[in-house]
């Protein structure tokens, strides 16, 4: 179903997950009927190359007495716990299918579960029949009591992870590596159902491998340039062997100064022990020192503008990092022009703030608008924004507030 979550996940440039030379995207946002479903998921498994999918949603037991009553479903459009049985697809019908895949293949799962359905999920995680042989990691999360209005932080974490990559790994990175920091790193250790199993082999890509194999940017093309540094680093792990339990990475030490040439370590830690501030002081001061080496139109000073974006979505000022990561998307496309997938992906990650902005989300419409009107194919992401402008002038102030 539609929520917070997958626009994460839809925000994220498809390149920076799965490990391929190029990727296919396919998104069922509030699909229905769980045969239309189906067909697209065995059109998926049929396809070569490793195959990625990832659930996010709500896991619903029917409540009927009959054959198939009591077997865990996802949730599809206009199911409940009466009709899911005929609604939703049940969970074994993805498994099997993904099973018949002959490539590498991982199932990666930020679900919700209410009281009635949890104890069903417990036993099937506990005796694997929620994994049926294929690699599946991910959460279950207790069911909240009103829809969230913020991306899993499982999912937020895990994707945070895939951006900084592995240095010292290949052109993938272990999926149980990802997990196990991406749980540590959400807080959800011991506040949720972790589901880890299996090996999944080469699926997620290693962008830091990207970034090391790429051509020195004085001889790089501007559309080439080094992706944005992501605030979460990544103990290297090799390529598809399962790491022992004490491979987990540590956090930062929040005393830690930041290494001269990974200014990011130091950030990372005030940021995650709340002090916000302090570490968008650091991640400026840096910024004013690449701006005197490398100019303020440089890749190197766009970075830097990416990273206060993301610091100011982890303060909760997603206004401020909407408004950054535009500023970040315009530099991109200035530079790459409208094909560079980076520039779109910031454009994205613009749009998935601007929503989450509340009161500010007007007056950033209209610089939103215009960056999704020059960027190819965006015609349905600027009526997303016209739609969600329209419905927030519609909205009384004091309900507004």
């Amino acid at each position: 179903m539609p929520n917070p979550t997958l626009h994460a996940v839809v925000g994220a440039d498809p390149r920076g997950l799965v490990s391929a030379d190029a990727v296919d995207v396919v998104q069922l946002p509030g699909a229905a009927g769980q045969q239309n479903v189906l067909a697209y998921l065995q059109h998926a498994a049929a396809g070569p190359g490793p195959l990625l999918v990832w659930v996010t949603g709500r896991l619903m037991v029917s409540s009927s007495r009959r054959r198939g009553g009591g077997e865990v479903h996802l949730a599809l459009s206009g199911s409940t716990p009466g009709s899911v049985r005929y609604t939703g697809l049940p969970w074994a019908w993805l498994t099997r299918t993904l099973g018949a895949h002959q490539g590498p293949v991982l199932l990666v799962a930020d679900v919700e579960a209410d009281a009635a359905t949890w104890p069903k999920v417990a036993d099937a995680a506990g005796s694997g029949q929620l994994s049926e042989g294929i690699a599946l990691f991910g959460v279950v999360t207790p069911a909240p009591p009103a829809p969230a209005q913020e991306a899993g932080p499982y999912t937020r974490s895990f994707l945070g992870v895939l951006r900084a990559g592995s240095p010292g790994a290949g052109p993938a990175v272990d999926a149980e590596a990802v997990h196990r920091w991406a749980l540590t790193e959400s807080g959800l250790e011991g506040r949720a159902l972790a589901l880890a199993y299996g090996m999944s082999g080469p699926v997620l890509n290693n962008t830091a491998h990207q970034v090391r194999s790429a051509p020195t940017p004085e001889r790089a093309p501007v559309r080439d340039a080094v992706p944005a540094p992501a605030l979460t680093p990544l103990t290297p792990v090799p390529v598809a062997v399962r790491a022992p339990a004490d491979a987990v990475p540590v956090s930062v030490p929040v005393a830690a100064a930041p290494a001269q040439d990974d200014p990011l370590a130091g950030i990372l830690a005030a940021a995650r022990a709340g002090r916000h501030n302090e570490a968008a002081a650091m991640a400026a001061a840096w910024e004013q020192q690449t701006l005197r080496r490398h100019g303020p139109h440089s890749p190197e000073a766009g970075l830097w503008t990416e990273v206060r974006a993301d610091l100011a979505r982890l303060a909760g000022d997603h206004g401020r990092a909407a408004e950054l990561w535009m500023s970040a998307a315009r530099a991109r496309l200035e530079r790459g022009g409208t094909g560079d997938a980076e520039a779109v992906a910031a454009v994205r990650r613009a749009h998935y703030c601007w929503q989450h902005s509340g009161e500010r989300a007007p007056g950033l419409a209209a610089g939103l608008l215009a960056l999704w009107e020059r960027v190819p194919g965006g015609e349905g992401a600027a009526d997303h924004v016209r739609t969600h402008l329209r419905t927030l002038q519609d909205v009384p102030p004091a309900a507004a507030r």
